[in-house]
């Protein structure tokens, strides 16, 4: 079962009790759902994730964070999901943004959409500011595409857990119940 293997890989509650920078706010997070592992949960935690994951910058966990206390979602689920941007997926990910906000907004994407800088051609950091300043140059087409693409992500990526949730225990299930009769 899925919830096995999270259990695993996740952090529990005590160990946000535990951290020191985290302690005075451990009241917020004792609903049994920021923590409980089932679908609804789980799904909920990826959309969240899914839309946190596409705010630039450190918000994405605080964002992810946040959300899931004001709909109770699982908050691990939550912060690793936010994990699908990272510096080799944001140029791809926001450039599908961009397309998605020109298609919208009607206006002429490819005309105006300058390079995206190439991640080898210079260090990290210089790297980070020529992003920043390619990001600025797309304008509304973006403005209008990542909102629109968090919010398809955030869809999908809750029904594709759903799914694969409803479809994982189908096939334990069936694997259980063919065990028992070859068994008698």
């Amino acid at each position: 079962m899925p919830r096995k293997l999270l259990r695993r890989c996740l952090p529990d509650q005590q160990t946000l009790h535990q951290n020191v920078f985290l302690r005075r706010f451990a009241h917020w997070f004792e609903h049994p759902n920021l923590w409980h592992l089932n679908r609804h949960s789980v799904a909920g935690g990826v959309a969240v994730g899914m839309i946190g994951g596409l705010i630039p910058g450190p918000l994405q966990i605080i964002t992810a964070s946040i959300l899931s206390l004001l709909f109770r979602v699982n908050l691990p689920v939550a912060i690793f999901a936010t994990f699908y941007t990272n510096p080799f997926t944001i140029a791809p990910i926001y450039w599908v943004a961009f397309l998605l906000g020109s298609w919208v907004s009607g206006q002429d994407g490819g005309a105006t959409m300058a390079q995206i800088p190439s991640f080898t051609a210079m260090p990290f950091f210089d790297w980070m500011g020529a992003m920043w300043l390619w990001v600025q140059s797309l304008g509304v087409p973006l403005l209008i595409g990542l909102p629109l693409l968090s919010l398809l992500l955030a869809i999908a990526g809750f029904f594709i857990v759903q799914i694969g949730w409803r479809l994982w225990v189908y096939l334990a299930l069936s694997k259980r119940a063919k065990s028992r009769r070859s068994n008698t």
